[in-house]
């Protein structure tokens, strides 16, 4: 069955990835962002501009009933996940498939807590957006989505569906063999990339030439790669080897959320990122140093930003 009415929760960063596309493909009776109150508000009237272009989508309110969407793609902050699985419920149908496209290690099972492994697929994100004052510019073709079953050697009917569904849109996408292990990559990457960043207020073009750094990103890498090989992820040396020449091609001006939610005196995830880390690594026997400095530093942050520390 083709994938004919789709919603996405979250037009940020993600995705604004996902939402020209779409909506060129399906046509703007059939794609929606689900959003309400003052965001609902400002998006009918202000729009989001993505890569010089604004764009008015269609919104639909969470309390709205109307037609069951065939995916819905969830693209907020790890923050508001919960909220978001509330919000999504009107709109999951018998045949209903959501990927949930955040970063983090859990959002799929928070997602199938709620509406079962049937509706849930696996999926994370690789690409790097700069967003600020809802204006999102990006090579729309330097990252991708990657999605699936835990495991693919074989494609199932639904993971077959929504690689149809991306190719008529045209969004890169790629189906890992083992998915897991593609969410922890990412997420190692993020936390020694994203979180490097943030603390020293960076962006990625320091990676380029900053001995130093290196020296943090990788360590926090490894702080990653050891909790996740205790919990039967195999993630290696080579991986952090490999993701070098990505992480030095990523647009040298090009700066991580949580930097941007620094700058923009927004909450970050970072509970999410290093706070993980560290509660792992408590329960597994995992030292981890860099991720502590990395929460406490970034909470730090916070709280200048809350204006915690002005001077009367």
């Amino acid at each position: 069955m083709r994938i004919q009415n789709v919603a996405l929760i979250g037009l940020g960063a993600m995705g604004s990835f996902f939402a020209p596309r779409i909506e060129q493909y399906l046509g703007r009776q059939n794609f929606q962002v689900i959003a309400s109150g003052k965001r609902k508000e400002r998006l009918e009237k202000q729009g989001v501009t993505i890569n010089g272009v604004n764009y008015r989508f269609t919104v639909r309110q969470p309390e709205e009933q109307g037609p069951k969407a065939d995916l819905i793609i969830m693209a907020m902050k790890d923050m508001g996940l919960d909220q978001a699985i509330e919000d999504i419920r009107n709109l999951v149908g018998e045949n209903t498939q959501i990927l949930c496209v955040m970063n983090g290690i859990d959002s799929e099972e928070r997602v199938a807590a709620a509406y079962g492994w049937e509706h849930v697929m696996y999926s994370y994100m690789r690409m790097s957006i700069v967003m600020k004052d809802g204006t999102a510019d990006f090579d729309p073709y330097w990252g991708k989505v990657h999605f699936g079953e835990a495991k693919n050697e074989e494609l199932t009917p639904r993971t077959e569906r929504i690689r149809d569904f991306f190719e008529n849109c045209d969004i890169p996408y790629q189906i890992d063999t083992d998915m897991k292990r593609g969410i922890w990559f990412k997420y190692m990457c993020n936390v020694g990339e994203n979180l490097t960043c943030a603390l020293l207020g960076i962006p990625f073009g320091a990676f380029r030439s900053s001995d130093s750094a290196n020296a943090i990103r990788r360590g926090a890498m490894r702080e990653v790669m050891a909790i996740a090989n205790k919990k039967g992820i195999p993630l290696t040396e080579q991986d952090i080897e490999d993701q070098e020449a990505t992480v030095r091609n990523i647009p040298f001006a090009n700066k991580p959320s949580t930097l941007q939610d620094l700058e923009g005196k927004k909450k970050t995830e970072v509970e999410m990122f290093a706070g993980t880390v560290v509660r792992l690594g408590k329960e597994l026997g995992v030292p981890t140093p860099i991720s502590w400095m990395f929460y406490h530093g970034i909470k730090v942050y916070e709280e200048k930003n809350e204006g915690k520390f002005e001077i009367e």
